[in-house]
């Protein structure tokens, strides 16, 4: 299961509502991306949230 390294954000489960009020489920998924970045003085490669990318909590390695 894909989680965000920075936050720990993943999928979360809820319901799909029609216009009727039927209700099936559905799963909402993070918009992750696998970036390299650095932390703590070391070069990592893993998956962050586009959340933490533009809040600046990481650092993005070019």
């Amino acid at each position: 299961m894909a989680v965000c390294y920075v936050c720990g954000k993943s999928k979360v489960r809820g319901n799909r509502v029609s216009h009727a009020h039927n209700k099936s489920k559905r799963w909402s998924k993070p918009n992750l991306q696998k970036i390299k970045f650095s932390d703590k003085g070391t070069i990592k490669c893993t998956t962050v949230c586009t959340g933490c990318i533009k809040a600046g909590k990481v650092t993005k390695v070019v």
